[in-house]
């Protein structure tokens, strides 16, 4: 009698990022009956506590199974079937297929996948802590994880990995996850590498520990002029908030007093590091968001009497990419009239996903409920017409010219409601903002296309960096480091290199994109010298996005 060994261990009453795990079946006989033959795992295996076990004997049907057909098929497939089968593997290869056909975040996460799932939403991973870009099938070093063991190891940016664990993973066509493999590990454990450092004859050998490796979520942090700050979250993580609160308590010993807040292309996270962190601008008792589905009560989520930032002027940035718990931001932001929200319309993921966990280590996230803004809008937008039209609405939605026309993005919200202050807000999924900026185009040609395609501008950098190393790192600021570039005429040299590799480009072409290949490759070099906030500091110069919030901030 088969029987299945899954188990629900515990629950965790928080959404989970924005994600849909579509695993790859094998295109066999089974793809046609999975689908049918499991259709009723979840009403079978779904719910708290509750087991799968054969029925007892004497049932009223032929087979002694009584209305438990999953089971009854799940035996008639394994005595019966042409090729041998398992519980196992029919249920790996057809849960999948039955929760993608519940919503778009319904899913399953197979054992193997299970870390990589979560880790960087723990706000840490097991490993050496390098960030490592593979040029010439030579490992290079980008630079260490502050706090990681690498950097406390002594392993340099720049280092080049020969060899691992005696192995050589130099000029083998080595593979990113060839090499994430060989360094991540469990936590106590050692690898040994052997480097190649700039200057110095011999291998440099390292024996590192593998320990907790830190995964920020706050990318950058910095003042974009005497008092406006700039914070960039990444993700919603277990360490977002107090990530977030570090930032801003520096920022405010600059002279910060109004804050851009930038969440685009930030898929979400944990709900409860979004209620947290929208706390920190409201104040008590203004309502942050609401969930409410047909088997969890609604459950209303309210502001706090501890913001740190509530005399804070706040614009939030967002687009198209934003979504979840930074829709959960905005939202509570744009409804209690707290706020500017500046950019394009947001994602439209509005769904609380609930983790269940099996004993084998896989895992399933359900949908359990629909976040709702302090008005009443639901932020989920239509999935309807099936998963296929629902992941390809972001790309339909730019040939409807949304990127570009504020219009289009309001006849298909055609819900409206009002917040408090009597301001007009959208419904029907995303949010609207309340300053729409058109996403800038202008340097789009074909000779950026090329450039982008090719990856040049990135290599390019980090061949700079590499070969002028001594020189970069005598600078400690970006506006310093820039300045260097300028004088060094690194631009004039990358554009001398673009020539050596025959691209050829159209003289208008040069003038539409050259402001914006110039602002790219400065900001590459100085993340690769100094960190993200540098990186996005010279990036934002050329931002339209950023540009408008600080003109907001500064009229009269």
């Amino acid at each position: 009698m088969l029987t299945s060994h899954y188990y629900f261990i515990y629950m965790e009453n928080y959404s989970n990022k924005i994600e849909h795990n579509d695993s790859e079946i094998k295109n066999s006989k089974l793809n046609i009956i999975l689908p049918l033959v499991f259709a009723g795992i979840l009403a079978v295996g779904i719910g708290i506590g509750y087991f799968l076990r054969p029925a007892s004997a004497g049932g009223d049907s032929a087979f002694g199974f009584g209305f438990r057909k999953v089971e009854a098929v799940l035996q008639i497939l394994s005595e019966n079937y042409v090729d041998p089968l398992t519980s196992d593997s029919l249920e790996e290869l057809a849960i999948p297929h039955i929760l993608e056909g519940l919503d778009p975040h319904t899913s399953y996460i197979p054992a193997e996948d299970m870390a990589d799932a979560t880790d960087y939403l723990k706000g840490n991973f097991e490993g050496i802590g390098v960030h490592f870009n593979i040029q010439n099938d030579t490992i290079m070093v980008v630079n260490t994880i502050a706090g990681g063991p690498s950097e406390k190891a002594g392993v340099l940016a720049g280092d080049r990995i020969i060899f691992i664990n005696d192995t050589l993973f130099a000029g083998i066509g080595v593979k990113n996850e060839d090499v994430t493999k060989n360094l991540k590990g469990e936590s106590g454990s050692s690898v040994k590498i052997k480097v190649k450092r700039h200057g110095i004859k011999d291998l440099i050998e390292f024996k590192i520990k593998r320990g907790k490796v830190p995964i920020y979520s706050v990318d950058a942090a910095y003042m974009a002029d005497k008092t406006i700050g700039y914070i960039k979250i990444s993700q919603f993580a277990a360490t977002t908030h107090s990530e977030f609160l570090s930032a801003v308590m520096k920022l405010k010993s600059e002279g910060m007093t109004s804050l851009i807040l930038d969440l685009r292309s930030n898929g979400g996270g944990y709900m409860d590091a979004a209620v947290k962190l929208a706390d920190e601008f409201l104040t008590d008792g203004k309502m942050i968001v609401y969930t409410a589905g047909n088997a969890q009560e609604r459950f209303d989520y309210f502001a706090s009497n501890a913001g740190t930032c509530e005399d804070i002027e706040i614009t939030v940035l967002i687009d198209s990419w934003s979504a979840s718990a930074s829709e959960i931001v905005s939202g509570a932001i744009q409804d209690n009239d707290r706020g500017m929200i500046i950019g394009r319309r947001s994602y439209g993921k509005g769904l609380v996903q609930q983790p269940f966990y099996f004993k084998d280590g896989s895992g399933v996230r359900i949908t359990v409920a629909r976040y709702y803004t302090p008005t009443g809008r639901c932020i989920q937008k239509p999935y309807d017409k099936g998963t296929d039209e629902y992941h390809t609405d972001i790309l339909k939605r730019s040939m409807h010219g949304e990127f570009t026309n504020p219009d289009s993005a309001k006849v298909s919200n055609k819900e409206q409601y009002i917040t408090p202050g009597g301001k007009i807000v959208f419904g029907g999924g995303g949010i609207m903002p309340d300053i729409f900026v058109a996403q800038d185009t202008s340097f789009f040609t074909d000779f950026f296309e090329i450039l982008t395609r090719k990856n040049l501008i990135y290599n390019f950098a980090y061949s700079y960096t590499d070969k002028n190393r001594t020189a970069l790192t005598k600078f400690k600021t970006q506006p310093e480091l820039v300045k260097f570039l300028d004088n060094n005429r690194a631009f004039d040299e990358f554009m001398t290199f673009v020539k050596s590799q025959k691209i050829e480009s159209k003289p208008l072409d040069m003038v539409k994109s050259n402001t914006e290949i110039k602002t790219r490759l400065y900001a590459y070099i100085v993340r690769n010298i100094l960190d993200e906030s540098g990186f996005y500091r010279t990036l934002n110069q050329s931002d339209t996005d950023v540009r408008r919030a600080i003109e907001e901030f500064n009229k009269p």
